[in-house]
């Protein structure tokens, strides 16, 4: 194979993102390590090939890669920075990959093998990092698909089936995303994040089991005095239980301070904070993923009376990143072969 140092180096982009897709799919979480190394590399690589084209012959390659680069930065980068600001579906990793894919791949990387070249589809423009982010966008298009026939295929036939899958409720606290449903039946988009389930189990140093046998679990008077750590929610090893070591059982005689005199109920037995949501969410003086005491109440409600529920897992964008990264120094750009395809470019 024959390429330039930039591009040769550019490959170690391909096993740092499988990396990052793995642990997005094992956890939703990818490191921060990550990213330094990748900025530093494409840092590197546009020193040399800015060298490079400083002293080309030819003017037009200089101005041919400052017009790459600024176009990777201000379109790709400046789409992660809007998107790490205004975090509208977007996690900080993808936001972050964003940067770092517009300052590691601004310019088209080619390598020469025997007897063909790669990547087999190039664009017009030759804006590598754009090629990557329409590959990922076109990939992820995807996933609705798959998600719609396969609930089709095992007869789940709902609402929400092309952006969700039904779920025994027992298998919750190792999957990532959201509730589709509340109590009534109706499926919506905006429900409990299943992070924020696994951080209320581990701050009352429950499991959902436990939460799901014992209705007495829902009077507030049950909390612990002295509660865990909630963690930031992410699926870890031995999730089927989700206890934290240190944690304190739950009974009747030992509380937590709610800030109020006692806990009240009604005739009916109902209290005035059902499960100690209120008390859970002031304890940790935060949104729990924009959980609110409410919907943390509709959604704990709905995974202890249910068997089975319908989620959203979302799509993992970084993992399409990664497809989208790894398909353009192979194949090329999927966009521009489909508008070659009807003759538009």
């Amino acid at each position: 194979m024959y390429a330039t140092v930039p591009d040769l180096l550019r490959l170690l982009a391909v096993p740092a993102f499988a990396y990052g897709a793995y642990r997005d799919i094992e956890t939703r979480r990818v490191p921060d390590l990550l990213w330094p190394p990748l900025l530093v590399l494409g840092v590197v690589c546009l020193a040399i090939e800015g060298w490079n084209a400083l002293h080309a012959p030819n003017a037009f390659t200089l101005r041919a890669f400052a017009l790459r680069t600024v176009v990777s930065l201000l379109i790709v980068g400046g789409l992660g920075v809007f998107f790490y600001v205004v975090p509208v579906g977007f996690g900080g990793a993808d936001a972050k990959a964003l940067v770092t894919i517009s300052v590691l791949l601004p310019t088209y990387p080619t390598y020469y093998f025997d007897g063909f070249v790669l990547p087999h589809v190039p664009t017009t423009i030759r804006v590598f990092a754009l090629t990557v982010l329409t590959n990922a966008l076109i990939l992820g298009m995807a996933y609705p698909l798959y998600l719609l026939c396969s609930n089709a295929a095992r007869g789940e036939v709902a609402s929400v089936m092309a952006v969700g899958k039904r779920v025994p409720v027992e298998r919750l606290p190792v999957e990532h995303g959201s509730l589709l449903e509340d109590r009534e039946g109706t499926h919506f988009t905006g429900g409990l994040d299943l992070d924020a389930l696994r951080m209320y189990c581990r701050w009352r140093g429950v499991t959902l089991a436990d939460l799901r046998d014992d209705p007495e679990l829902r009077d507030p008077a049950t909390l612990p005095a002295e509660p865990n750590d909630p963690t930031d929610g992410m699926v870890t090893k031995g999730d089927g239980d989700v206890r934290t070591d240190g944690g304190t059982t739950t009974s009747a005689d030992d509380t937590i301070d709610t800030g109020r005199a006692s806990v009240d109920t009604d005739r009916e037995g109902n209290h005035d904070d059902p499960w100690g949501a209120a008390a859970f969410l002031d304890d940790i003086e935060g949104s729990a993923y924009g959980t609110s005491p409410a919907s943390l109440r509709e959604g704990l409600d709905v995974v202890t009376e249910r068997e089975a529920v319908w989620i959203t897992p979302g799509t993992p964008f970084f993992v399409t990143l990664c497809l989208g990264l790894i398909v353009a120094f192979t194949y090329g750009d999927i966009l521009f072969a489909v508008l070659g395809a009807f003759g538009l470019v």
